[in-house]
């Protein structure tokens, strides 16, 4: 059965924030996000992305991956051939969609596969929040993420934030990460105003774009839970 991971489930290593590492390259990356504690690591399939991977490399970094770590593909706009192949060779625990794939999309999505699904949520300003209940109807999990600016090649990794007050108090009827612009030297604050429980990283605990430094993800971690 598939395992839908949140906070309270068997996926969870406390009762602190859950914390994905995403955009992991390099089993030394993986070794990283496991030693500091992450509930989540992502893998990226989108070619105009640094941390792009292919089938074959990103099926040798998940079976590394320790057991009561959640793995994550992050694909966009994917076609069912291109997630065919992803599900068939890489031992996943959930998707994440990132692309501008409908409601019904997911649907779909979730059918098709038998994985829990995350649709990742793009927010500038209040006039993008009423997706949040429009996808939450729909999806497993969200990942509520900085809007990227028009004509941008990624739709996330840009170390961009919105305004995390627009979040503070809001219920959403599912389990959601923030992310956008989070890194080791406010992870604490976002999490103090949105009330989250979980949040996701890339591009905050990189050295280079697509190469993580190990060093900021274990302050990235112990921030996030302070």
């Amino acid at each position: 059965m598939p395992v839908l991971v949140a906070p309270g489930d068997g996926f969870e290593r406390s009762s602190d924030t859950s914390v994905k590492i995403c955009g992991l390259t390099t089993l030394t990356d993986v070794k990283a996000a496991s030693d500091a504690g992450a509930n989540y690591v992502g893998f990226v399939f989108f070619e105009k992305s640094p941390r792009n991977l292919n089938v074959k490399d990103a099926q040798a970094l998940a079976i590394e991956v320790p057991m009561g770590i959640a793995k994550v593909a992050l694909v966009v706009d994917a076609s069912d051939e291109a997630l065919d192949a992803i599900t068939a060779s890489v031992p996943l625990d959930m998707l994440q969609l990132h692309g501008h794939e409908t409601p019904e999309r997911v649907i779909e999505v979730k059918a098709r596969y038998g994985l829990p699904v995350m649709k990742a949520i793009g927010v500038a300003d209040a006039s993008d929040l009423p997706a949040i209940d429009q996808y939450a109807a729909v999806a497993d999990q969200l990942l509520i993420d900085a809007k990227p600016p028009k004509n941008a090649a990624l739709p996330g990794g840009n170390g961009l934030a919105f305004d995390w007050r627009l979040l503070a108090g809001r219920e959403i009827g599912v389990p959601w990460m923030l992310a956008g612009g989070l890194n080791p030297d406010n992870v604490a604050e976002a999490v103090r105003m949105t009330g989250t429980r979980q949040v996701d990283v890339s591009s905050g605990v990189e050295a280079t774009p697509g190469q993580k430094d190990a060093a900021l993800i274990t302050a990235f971690v112990k921030g996030a839970r302070i």
